[in-house]
Parts: C-alpha cells; structure tokens; sequence
C-alpha cells in the first residue's frame, strides 16, 4: 500500500471479522491506516506512522515495525 493511503470498513464491518490474505510479502508505506486483519505467506513491513486496527501475520518472514501504532480490534 503506497504512502498516505487507507483501507477502512463500511457498513457495519469489523476489523475483527476482515481477513486479509497476502500470497507474498505486504507493504505500507508512511503514514497508512488499515483495518483488519492481514495474513502474509513472507512478511509484513511497515513504514513509520502506520495505524492498524487488527493483527498482522506473517507465516514465512517477520512482520518490522517502524513506529507504528497497532490497535487490538474490539469486539
């Protein structure tokens, strides 16, 4: 996901519910916001400023996190 973007929910979703599956490695660039929860063959990266409300996986790689702020969904 480039720099600036956001994937939010509508409609009543929640991120608790949102699956994300990635077949390689996932990306944010600086400054994101993302709801759900995302599911990584590789790995996860980053960039500093992003805002997730969910939970990040990565089966293979490591999820690097770079000052960001990651929100456990609520119920």
């Amino acid at each position: 996901m480039t720099t600036g973007r956001s994937v939010i929910l509508t409609n009543g979703a929640s991120a608790r519910n949102v699956f994300w599956a990635v077949g390689s490695s996932a990306t944010f660039g600086t400054g994101c916001s993302f709801y759900g929860n995302i599911l990584a063959h590789q790995s996860i990266s980053m960039a500093t400023g992003t805002v997730m409300v969910g939970r990040a996986l990565a089966r293979v790689g490591a999820v690097t996190l770079q000052k960001n702020t990651i929100v456990k969904p609520g119920r």
